[in-house]
């Protein structure tokens, strides 16, 4: 064996571990997609039981996504040198604890305490989600990625399904049971992850960690990420705003030199020159950017003018995921055999088309076409997730695993937060805060404002149009990719040279 170089161990293929891996990074999808899509239903209550402010209730989705997209690249690393099992399980673990604190939240702070446990939630929802992608990478030998991929897909796709239905009921009793529910079944995840997880992959021993290049990314991209959510909703001033995101540049282009000169960097950024793993990470992100905000304006379209309740918004969105499920698994499949390109260009085409439709929608759209254009959006996405994924894992060695999975969820993560710090203030900064505390809280709240109405779909409008010519720029991002299948990408990644040779070919 090359020195500094892994090797996968000899388990036995044929010994169920490959779904005993899945079942568990499944049960951790399952469970972190619900709590996000169940917690959109919930967050109504929770702003008048708190008395939270308008500010404070958005951060608990902002806030997560902003955590998990600061610590993914750094937590993959880290996967890369003592190994997945043990830091997916901790995410488990965390995941449970933020649950049961949010939970049990006093309600004279205002939901800050909330938000500050939804964060510590952030934290182990990184650990979950990087570690996963690697786990079942390691897992699936043989070409079969992308099977493995597209049905951990589905556990995400019918977690955003049955969020609503789960927020409807749980919150129906107390808005604390959609954090609280997450309790027995994390106990359990954590147990089955300590019990049945394996490490398939001999990591490379006495390797460093990087603390500079760690210590200036995280605080560069925590920055930047926090000035552009702010753009949204910038109550703490203009001036605050410009100084995170000096100091967020700054942080950024210092990690650039370091990174390269690092023995042991936490991002080896030489990963870009390979051509497919560059520019499967650039569509990942320009399709964050295309579809981030999405889902939270369909949200706010349907309590808003279309005028619906929270749980029959939820519910509402349910084409979207079906299509995402039905698609992913699929997709998954036929990218181990053809590779990623052809199906990620069409589901990047499907997405926007999908896109284009919904920028068309009024009050006054039959809901049966605004499903129809979900499902295209939705099976676009899925035609995009699991082959674009499998090449980037399937492009770099096994003991780069774990740095490849943190990158390509902070490449997306980062995405979602452009798309919304592009998208919100379109759509949400025109409205007056009443107006839309009534359509948060009650649902419809714009039947009496039929000029908040109209400025609110002209920016929905707006959004869906970018977020539409986006989709097309990363159609033909995805199209540039050189078309190689996971298979030959596999069997070429067995030295340095061949991984490098594999990427960079036309």
């Amino acid at each position: 064996m090359r020195p500094g170089h892994s090797i996968e161990s000899v388990t036995d293929p044929t010994d169920g571990y490959e779904w005993v891996a899945l079942s568990v990074t499944t049960l951790g999808a399952l469970l972190a997609t619900i709590q996000s899509s169940a917690l959109l239903i919930a967050l109504p209550d929770m702003l008048v039981q708190l008395r939270a402010s308008f500010l404070t209730i958005m951060w608990l989705l902002l806030g997560y996504l902003l955590i998990t997209t600061t610590f993914v690249p750094v937590i993959g690393r880290l996967a890369d040198m003592i190994g997945r099992k043990r830091l997916y399980n901790a995410g488990f673990a965390i995941f449970t604890i933020g649950s049961l604190l949010a939970g049990l939240a006093r309600p004279e702070l205002h939901g800050l305490d909330v938000l500050a446990f939804r964060m510590l939630q952030g934290i182990g929802g990184a650990l979950l989600i990087t570690n996963s992608t690697a786990i079942v990478t390691d897992a699936f030998r043989g070409g079969r990625v992308g099977l493995g991929l597209g049905v951990n897909q589905i556990a995400a796709a019918a977690g955003f399904v049955l969020g609503p239905v789960v927020g409807g009921l749980l919150t129906a009793i107390s808005w604390r049971w959609v954090f609280l529910v997450n309790v027995p079944l994390g106990i359990f995840g954590t147990l089955w992850g300590i019990r049945r997880l394996r490490e398939p992959v001999r990591l490379p021993s006495h390797q460093h960690f990087d603390w500079p290049g760690s210590l200036t990314f995280t605080l560069g991209l925590g920055c930047f990420l926090m000035a552009l959510s702010l753009i949204a909703f910038p109550s703490w001033g203009w001036d605050v705003i410009r100084a995170l995101f000096v100091v967020g540049i700054v942080c950024l282009l210092a990690f650039i030199p370091i990174e390269l000169h690092a023995a042991h960097p936490m991002m080896n950024l030489r990963l870009f020159r390979h051509r497919l793993f560059g520019l499967a990470n650039l569509s990942a992100c320009l399709n964050g950017i295309a579809r981030g905000a999405v889902l939270f304006l369909l949200i706010f379209f349907l309590q808003g003018p279309y005028g619906k309740d929270p749980l029959t918004a939820g519910l509402m969105m349910a084409p979207f995921g079906l299509a995402f499920m039905l698609i992913g698994p699929i997709s998954g499949y036929l990218s181990d055999h053809h590779g990623a390109r052809g199906l990620g260009t069409i589901g990047l085409l499907a997405s926007a088309l999908g896109l284009g439709g919904l920028a068309l929608v009024t009050d006054q759209t039959p809901f049966w076409q605004i499903a129809l254009w979900m499902a295209i959006m939705g099976g676009g996405s899925g035609f995009f997730n699991s082959p674009n994924t499998n090449a980037i894992m399937s492009s770099v060695r096994p003991e780069q695993r774990g740095s490849a999975a943190g990158i390509r969820t902070m490449l997306g993560n980062t995405g979602q937060m452009l798309s919304i710090a592009i998208a919100f203030p379109l759509v949400l900064a025109r409205i007056p805060e009443d107006v839309m505390m009534k359509v948060f809280i009650y649902g419809g709240g714009m039947g009496q404002d039929p000029l908040a109405r109209m400025i609110f779909l002209n920016g929905l409008h707006e959004a869906f149009l970018i977020s539409g010519v986006v989709s097309l720029i990363a159609a033909l991002v995805s199209a540039l990719q050189p078309d190689v299948s996971p298979r030959a990408m596999l069997a070429a990644v067995s030295s340095p040279e061949g991984s490098q040779e594999a990427c960079a070919s036309p």
